[in-house]
């Protein structure tokens, strides 16, 4: 089996981080089975690389092509105009990948079937591409590019015929597959395959000691809160809420335009010795800080199947998390921790207060997590492609 992971969300030598939940997928799927794989994830054209462009600057820092970890990848560049190009994306992104994808055609370096990830503007590409190139294109579904795009038209139209023209169609969690079919897909042309976890990175060590090796505080309860520093993320609720907590500290790991806000509400609330900030780290050090908290806290307004929970529970460490997207699917037992109906400082003091006062022995949240390696997510993936591929 051959096949091409297109996606604009893919590690990178610019921004390592970036997509590696699509990365860590492939990889396992590639341990099950005798399958060649390459990547193709392209990134807006910009033409200054100078750090004072921000984020632009980085793209345009990212080499055309690159192997990690034994895969190769190429980033052919798109037009995009900012604010304005997010509509012709999709064209954009598919005519500067087809030259290329017809080149290593005809090197003798053929696919079987277009593996796609996110549906906009990614997986609309992916489907023209795949019309071009008469291959089967597989979509996956991940989070916002259901739960937030379709509140805009033209994206809803495009994703609505996406789904249409794609073979078939993956969510990663059941919450995504009800939205797909509330936009007009069909049941039976979705597949649940929720992300798994890696039990051998993330896993329990000795919470003090881990704590001492961080030059973390024992005197106090330690919370995390993981992910992008951006609005939706939900990091000032963990704010909010450990300030009715005097017995807690919190650390917030991530990035973004949001951390200056952030900082600012710290400092307003009173809370600069019991709030920290760290930037995006690699996934082998957020590990040890997991294992190194008493709960991750989770305030996401919205969420395909959050990663960040399945890692703390790996590492043996409960969670609170709002009941939204594949949340409510994910923690479903007292040793997982606890849910919150209610997005809201009070009621995620309360649901801390509770799991704080009453926390479940590390082995049962690490076996609780063990239900969710990757064997499923890859088995459920190969059958799916092998049938598509299959000479009818």
């Amino acid at each position: 089996m051959r096949l091409l992971t297109f996606t604009s969300l893919y590690p990178n030598a610019t921004k390592p981080h970036h997509g590696i939940f699509v990365e860590t997928r492939l990889r396992h799927l590639l341990d099950s089975a005798p399958i060649q794989a390459r990547v193709m994830a392209p990134v807006p054209w910009f033409p200054f690389t100078h750090e004072r462009f921000g984020d632009y600057a980085r793209q345009a820092r990212i080499p055309s092509h690159e192997i990690r970890r034994g895969i190769p990848i190429d980033h052919p560049r798109y037009p995009l105009i900012p604010k304005f190009g997010m509509n012709l994306a999709p064209w954009g992104m598919a005519l500067a990948c087809l030259p290329r994808l017809r080149q290593q055609i005809r090197q003798g370096q053929d696919f079987d079937l277009i593996d796609a990830h996110y549906f906009y503007p990614d997986g609309v590409a992916a489907t023209l591409l795949g019309r071009w190139l008469n291959k089967p294109v597989v979509i996956t579904a991940r989070g916002s590019d259901l739960n937030v795009l379709p509140r805009y038209p033209w994206p809803r139209t495009q994703i609505q015929q996406a789904a249409r023209q794609a073979a078939h169609v993956i969510t990663v969690s059941a919450s995504l597959k009800q939205q797909l079919m509330t936009l007009g897909t069909p049941e039976n042309h979705i597949t649940v395959l929720r992300n798994g976890v890696d039990l051998t990175l993330f896993q329990p060590t000795a919470r003090a000691d881990t704590r001492q090796q961080l030059s973390l505080s024992d005197q106090q309860s330690l919370l995390v809160s993981v992910g992008h520093l951006v609005p939706k993320k939900g990091h000032d609720l963990a704010i909010r809420a450990i300030a009715a907590l005097p017995s807690a500290q919190l650390l917030i790991i991530g990035s973004g335009p949001e951390q200056k806000n952030l900082e600012r509400l710290v400092s307003d609330l009173g809370l600069n010795t019991r709030v920290w900030f760290k930037p995006h780290l690699p996934q082998t050090e957020l590990a040890a800080y997991y294992s190194a908290a008493d709960a991750l806290i989770l305030a996401s307004a919205s969420e395909g199947w959050a990663n960040v929970l399945l890692e703390a529970l790996a590492c043996g460490t409960p969670v609170v998390s709002t009941a939204v997207g594949g949340s409510p699917e994910l923690v479903t037992a007292p040793e997982a921790g606890r849910l919150i109906h209610e997005r809201a400082p009070q009621p995620l003091t309360q649901a801390l207060k509770d799991l704080l006062s009453h926390p479940p022995r590390r082995e049962d949240t690490r076996r609780f997590a063990e239900r969710f390696s990757w064997a499923d997510t890859s088995a459920g993936q190969l059958a799916l492609f092998t049938t598509l591929i299959a000479p009818q």
